[in-house]
């Protein structure tokens, strides 16, 4: 009987329809068929039977409570299966079904409309393709559709359909070759079939197919093709097929499971993509059957419970039951099946990707069917891909995970899996090499975390991550640290005495009062003890970053990792966001509290409680900098809206609070100053957070200057009173920062030159002495060398000292300038820490003294005013050479002189592009003579010292990077023994891996400390050989390049870098022919990509990449060369003036690895 027919019976005797095509209710574990869990649509039961029931029980008994809600819940189901879809108007890519949706109100707002399954993309088919492919990649069917059809012709001829089938698989591997009826009559011959189908199929060398291709003219769709296989296995299910013709899916399957473990992958990959796509679908059968398993039962069990009990429903419900428990086994054993045949062979298939979506579908299934899958036997292959090498699957893993657990009911059955599997996930969410994975372990141990299934050392270990190098993994660990802080809050709340009698004890506190106990306070003490806790490194490193190592060259400035810490902090502690609360805190005086100290007072054991420690006290400083940064980039934050605008009155809230932050720090500044000054690393940190004090408004809302004199003073307290680098440097940076304000440079000028004053006429009375005390000699100069590089110091360096002082002094060392000399001659040769900081603290400050003169050379030459005799700077370059003879060739001093040497030939050789040709503009005789006089070489000599420090620095690293370099030329000097690095990763056989890790890390921070060398150390050659003050005269001239150049390819991207500005340009070829190739090249590049092969004309693609990187080299060079003339003028200057500057602070080991 036809369809038409079937619903007109149905009509006049009211019985539902036992199949029809619109019925087909897609399932599937990708989400698209939309099929709600509670819904009581049970489409495998059977109508007639239940036509029956409702007869045989309408005749013998009424119906009871739970029959009349289920009739309740079939009669909409009933309505919508006689109403005709082709009478509703179509939507766009949207599936027929039997279900139609509610119309909501949308008060004249029409929603857009989505569709429940993803269709084909827009272009057209191609006019090729046919058959059931055609159908299953167009627009013109949903694949609910395009299923029912084609089981349609299955039921009219099983092999002619299922051989459609086969080669619409093949047909999707990219494949065009088909198999025919015969090779489906003989399942038997599958194997063999498919070898020869791959043999045709490899023989085309096709390396690119429709499941990973990008090319934009296919019509292949990965998930219309997975939807179509799901929609297949639902509309059998409907039809009942599925269960009536075990065939149907045994046939299917012996096709793909065979492809699955095809050597060729695009069989392979696509093949293992269909079965779980039909194992999704199967999950998606199995939990309906199994609510339609429990929704008759409950039925069946209400009916025996009945005074009068009707045996005839009871035996019908039995019956009913039985029929869907066969099915439920049925279902059961293909997904078994599927799971041996398919699954546990391409989880660790070859392709990352197969294994990706292996991944992927076993979630998905225990998420669907955990009946079934929530299992110790199936969780462990997720456990187990933890460990894979490819991190899109590692991340996919991760990913299924968190779905588990997000859900609460799922504990009790994780809980053996976590245990067997923590420890792999706290090792990945440490030593991933993918911070985005180690971001999303973190998410998910902080939700195992809040189940109770983490060990107290597995959750230490994790809030040690606050401290991580990664930005990333920071902010995901920030919301586990602060539940861990509020854990411990609590706990100690509690030994107080609890919540009710700690805020009885403190009172009632006003907003503005910060100084003040505060509840709040007790956070924050338990904020610094964890941080305390959960630093590593002890009190052997300075969290404040004064701690630093000086390696010879410039070292770079990095944010310390407390001060990283702090910014994630902020983020995840709501109370360190009051900052003024915090700074309230830090200048509580606790001493008196310990003094009337009584046990049974709360409010005193609350005082005692929050008493910090020196470096608690260290922490908070941090955490503070980080709180106040934040509150200001949040206030400047706000004055732009969600659209991008800014209005006036945003603008005017976010002025108050910067008013109200500035006037609030001018005032905490100097106290935290007066209670912290003393020691080293909170003073540096005090220090810095005059850094983001705005003076422009502090002068606004102060009429006078008096108050920025005083926290100058403080200022300049804290640079006369310490000689830790981390302290100068941060109180030169606030003079810096204090310079920068116009209407404020008057008074800050006057505070320097005080500086200048106290700290010259220092140096002198200490060389008074016969035996200087060097201790004190290198702080001073340290001093003067962080002045001189925010200050002009060349008139105070060349002024000579009053007649008391100079009758004191020795002759020839009268003048500062002629003092910092003389240091660097008579300590050159020392080996002592006082020494070697001695010396190198002269070199910078004569060097910026250098950097002075050359600005004010520039100024004269540029207005053309005259210019009186330049100081000479032989003496200098004499004392450097004599250190730099004296010492190794990797010493760190030695490299710190050959650097400043270079540095000082260059910065003169700039005044070179200051005087245009004579012919040009006319230009005093006596600049051209000045400049002429102070454009000098380097020494031949010294040049070849210089190469011997290049090349035992190169042969550092590289053995360090275990690296092998170009063999020796003839010209090269002969190796020095003594000065191989020695190589101890041999000597660690015999260590435990807690000793083997602490090894590994520390070659790791040498290797990175011989990277910087290297690269700093060819960057001042560099820049030299580019200012044509080395390696531009004499015989040997360019072999210096040459020898640089050897290696480029060798050391790293870093080293290539440094040294592409040597790189001669290439030849130049005419525009119109460089436009040709460019447009060949764009048209080659678009052939294959849509091919997607490698086709002939090898030899004319090698000519043509040729063409393309000749014009990609042009334009690098280009760029180059416009890099190099600006270099050439004013940028050497400001760089080495900063690179320099930067010297002021040394850099802490531990900031290169990342703490």
């Amino acid at each position: 009987m036809d369809a038409p027919n079937r619903r007109k019976s149905a009509r006049t005797v009211q019985k539902p329809i036992s199949y029809q095509q619109d019925q087909i209710v897609s399932i599937g574990s990708t989400g698209s068929g939309k099929r709600k869990r509670g819904d009581t649509t049970n489409v495998d039961i059977d109508a007639d039977s239940l036509g029956e029931e409702t007869s045989s029980d309408d005749n013998e008994s009424d119906p009871d409570e739970e029959e009349l809600k289920e009739q309740r819940r079939r009669a909409p189901k009933i309505k919508r299966v006689q109403s005709k879809p082709a009478a509703k108007k179509p939507k766009t890519a949207g599936p027929t079904t039997t279900s139609l949706a509610m119309r909501p109100a949308t008060n004249g707002v029409k929603k857009p409309t989505k569709p429940r399954k993803p269709r084909a993309k827009q272009n057209a088919t191609d006019p090729d393709e046919t058959g059931l492919y055609a159908d299953v990649f167009s627009q013109r069917q949903s694949t609910d559709e395009v299923a029912a059809e084609w089981l349609s012709r299955y039921d009219d001829h099983n092999a002619n359909a299922m051989c459609e089938l086969v080669n619409f698989v093949l047909r999707c591997t990219g494949c065009d070759l088909q198999v025919d009826v015969h090779d489906i009559d003989d399942p038997d011959n599958v194997p063999n079939k498919l070898t020869d189908l791959q043999e045709e199929f490899q023989a085309q060398k096709i390396t690119d197919y429709p499941l990973i291709s990008k090319a934009r003219s296919t019509t292949f769709s990965r998930s219309v093709m997975t939807d179509f296989f799901q929609s297949l296995m639902a509309s059998a299910h409907a039809k009942g097929l599925l269960y009536s013709d075990v065939a149907l899916l045994e046939n299917i399957q012996v096709w793909v499971t065979t492809m699955s473990s095809s050597g060729i992958r695009p069989f392979r990959h696509t093949a293992t993509v269909i079965s779980l796509a039909i194992a999704s679908a199967l999950c998606g059968l199995m939990r309906d059957i199994v609510d339609n398993i429990a929704t008759t039962t409950r039925q069946k069990d209400s009916e025996r419970k009945k005074k009068s009990v009707n045996k005839a429903r009871v035996s019908a419900l039995q019956t009913k039951a039985s029929e869907i428990e066969k099915k439920k086994d049925m279902v059961e054993s293909w997904l078994k099946d599927i799971f041996d045949t398919v699954f546990i062979h391409r989880y660790r298939d070859v392709d990352p990707k197969v294994r990706a979506d292996c991944s992927t579908a076993l979630g998905s299934w225990i998420a669907t069917c955990p009946d079934m899958f929530f299992e110790g036997q199936y969780l462990r292959y997720l456990g187990w891909v933890l460990s894979d090498v490819s991190a899109p699957t590692r991340a996919e893993v991760v990913k299924q995970l968190l779905r588990l657990y997000k859900n609460k009911d799922n504990v009790g059955r994780l809980r053996a899996f976590t245990e067997k599997f923590r420890s792999r996930m706290i090792e990945m969410a440490t030593q991933d090499a993918e911070p985005t994975i180690r971001a999303s372990v973190v998410e998910l141990l902080d939700m195992i975390r809040e189940v109770g299934l983490l060990e107290p050392d597995d959750i230490d270990t994790i809030g040690k991550l606050i401290f991580d190098s990664e930005p990333r993994v920071r902010k995901a660990v920030a919301g586990f640290f602060a539940e861990n802080i509020s854990d411990l809050f609590e706990s100690t709340v509690e030994e107080l005495g609890g919540a009710e009698i700690l805020d009885e004890a403190l009172g009632d506190s006003t907003e503005d009062d910060y100084d003040n106990p505060r509840k709040s306070w007790l956070k924050l003490k338990c904020l610094a003890e964890v941080l305390q806790s959960y630093d590593s490194s002890g009190d052997a490193e300075s969290p404040a970053g004064d701690g630093t190592i000086d390696n010879g060259i410039v070292p770079t400035i990095l944010e310390t990792r407390y001060a990283m810490a702090a910014q994630s902090i902020c983020e995840g502690v709501p109370e360190v966001k009051e900052w003024e609360t915090v700074a309230g805190y830090l200048l509580y005086d606790h001493s008196s509290t310990l003094q009337s100290y009584d046990g049974d007072d709360p409010q005193t054991a609350f005082k005692v409680r929050c008493q910090l420690g020196e470096k608690e006290e260290k922490l908070l400083l941090e955490v503070l900098n980080a709180a106040v940064k934040l509150r200001l980039t949040e206030a400047i934050e706000s004055e732009t809206d969600k659209k991008g605008k800014k209005t006036k009155a945003r603008k005017d809230e976010s002025r108050e609070i910067q008013e109200s932050v500035a006037t609030h720090l001018a005032q905490v500044i100097p106290r935290l100053l007066g209670k912290f000054g003393s020691n080293p690393s909170t003073a540096s940190a005090v220090l810095r957070l005059e850094h983001v004090l705005d003076l422009e408004i502090f002068q606004e809302l102060r009429q006078d200057s008096t108050e920025f004199a005083s926290l100058l003073d403080d200022i300049n307290k804290q640079f006369l009173t310490h000689a830790d680098h981390g302290v100068l440097a941060e109180a030169r940076t606030a003079l810096l920062h204090a310079r920068s304000y116009e209407d404020l440079e008057e008074v800050t000028d006057g505070k320097v030159q005080e500086l200048w004053e106290d700290t010259i006429d220092t140096l002198r009375e200490l060389m008074k002495a016969k035996t200087p005390d060097i201790t004190s000699m290198a702080n001073t100069v340290e001093r003067i060398s962080n002045l001189a590089s925010i200050s002009d110091c060349v008139g105070l360096f060349e002024d000579e000292p009053r007649m008391s002082t100079k009758a004191t002094l020795k002759a020839g060392c009268i003048r500062v300038v002629d003092i910092l000399v003389e240091v660097i001659k008579a300590y050159g040769n020392d080996e002592d820490a006082e020494s070697v900081s001695l010396v190198s603290s002269a070199m910078k400050s004569l060097l910026f003294y250098n950097m002075w003169i050359v600005r004010a050379l520039k100024e004269k030459i540029q207005l053309n005013e005259h210019i009186e005799d330049v100081p000479s700077h032989e003496n200098f370059s004499a004392a450097i050479q004599g250190v730099i003879s004296s010492k190794h060739k990797l010493d760190d001093i030695r490299l710190s002189a050959i650097g400043t040497l270079l540095d000082l030939h260059t910065i003169y050789a700039t005044l070179r592009h200051l005087l245009p040709p004579s012919e040009e503009k006319a230009t005093s005789a006596s600049a051209r003579e000045v400049v002429a006089g102070l454009l000098r070489g380097v020494p031949q000599r010294v040049q070849d010292v210089i190469l011997d420090s290049f090349l035992a620095a190169e042969k550092a690293y590289a053995l360090k990077a275990k690296r092998i370099l170009e063999p020796p030329s003839e010209d090269d000097p002969p190796d020095d023994p003594d000065s191989e690095p020695e190589d101890s990763s041999d000597d660690e056989d015999d260590d435990d891996d807690e000793e083997r890790a602490r090894r590994s890390q520390h070659r790791q921070h040498e290797l990175l400390i011989a990277e910087k060398r290297l690269c700093e150390f060819t960057g001042k050659i560099v820049l030299a050989i580019l200012g044509q003050v080395l390696d531009a005269t004499g015989s040997r001239k360019g072999m210096l390049r040459k020898r640089l150049l050897r290696n480029k390819a060798r050391l790293g991207s870093n080293f290539k870098e440094v040294l592409g500005y040597l790189d001669e340009a290439k030849p130049k070829r005419s525009r119109a022919k460089a436009k040709v190739a460019v447009r060949v090249a764009g048209n080659n590049k678009g052939a294959e990509k849509s091919k997607a092969t490698v086709t002939e004309e090898e030899d004319e693609d090698e000519e043509q990449n040729e063409v393309e990187d000749v014009v990609e080299d042009e334009a690098e060079d280009l760029e180059r060369r416009e890099h190099l003339e600006d270099l050439g003028d004013d940028r050497i200057d400001e760089e080495m003036a900063s690179a320099n500057d930067a010297a002021g602070r040394d850099e802490d080991e531990d900031d290169i690895i990342g703490g």
